[in-house]
């Protein structure tokens, strides 16, 4: 069973579908949660805005070093920072502008190491746990995706350069390579596809859960699939 009563955890994008799944099973499994929120309209279907193990920061842009160390700083004893802020988009590289280029290595890349970098320094040089998200494009390559898959391998290489960094430390890092998850939106952008083959985000949320918990002793430096049967 795990065990998270006490720590404090940071899940950056936690308001979406996968994030409120994450956000619910680390507060069942006993952690204090703080939660980044970048726009109002966010927490409209966010289930936890008033929960007592849930702490919003609103108003943050994790894009921005200063918000990401307010974010962090705002912390006593971090013990699980996950990161799930991120974008996407697909197009042919003749289409894909210079623009789209920025903004996904910006919403994938840059916001994934402002925070792997906060928390660390949040940590202190105290055990824990970084858990990131990859994608399964860059595992298994993907037309129509070179902009996406280029800001995610970034995100894998991160995950696994610090895990070699901080393994004397204890703070165990590693990352889900996810394809597509079972949401509304993905069910209306995709109405055809087989959606019972889609992992949902609870099912991943036990997987990220895990690696975040510590139960995971021994788990660093992996880049883990969370395909399901898709």
């Amino acid at each position: 069973m795990l065990d998270l009563s006490g720590r404090e955890a940071v899940v950056t994008g936690g308001t979406g579908a996968l994030g409120g799944a994450v956000v619910g099973r680390l507060i069942a499994a006993g952690a204090t949660v703080h939660v980044p929120v970048y726009a109002a309209e966010e927490l409209d279907a966010f289930p936890y805005s008033d929960h007592d193990a849930v702490v919003l920061h609103e108003g943050l842009d994790l894009s921005v070093e200063a918000d990401v160390a307010r974010l962090f700083g705002a912390t006593t004893s971090l013990y699980a920072s996950i990161q799930l802020a991120g974008g996407f988009a697909m197009d042919s590289i003749t289409s894909t502008s210079l623009d789209t280029w920025d903004h996904l290595i910006r919403m994938n890349a840059t916001t994934c190491f402002l925070s792997c970098r906060e928390a660390v320094r949040a940590m202190a040089g105290r055990a824990g746990r970084i858990v990131n998200v990859a994608a399964r494009p860059v595992l298994v390559p993907t037309a129509q995706m070179t902009a996406y898959s280029a800001s995610k391998a970034a995100v894998a290489a991160l995950t696994l350069s610090l895990a070699e960094e901080l393994a004397e430390s204890s703070i165990w890092v590693n990352a889900i390579v996810p394809s597509i998850i079972d949401t509304p939106a993905n069910r209306a952008a995709m109405p055809d596809a087989d959606h019972d083959a889609w992992p949902t985000p609870e099912q991943i949320a036990e997987t990220i859960a895990f690696l975040a918990s510590p139960q995971n002793s021994v788990t660093r430096g992996a880049l883990v699939p969370v395909y399901g049967r898709s």
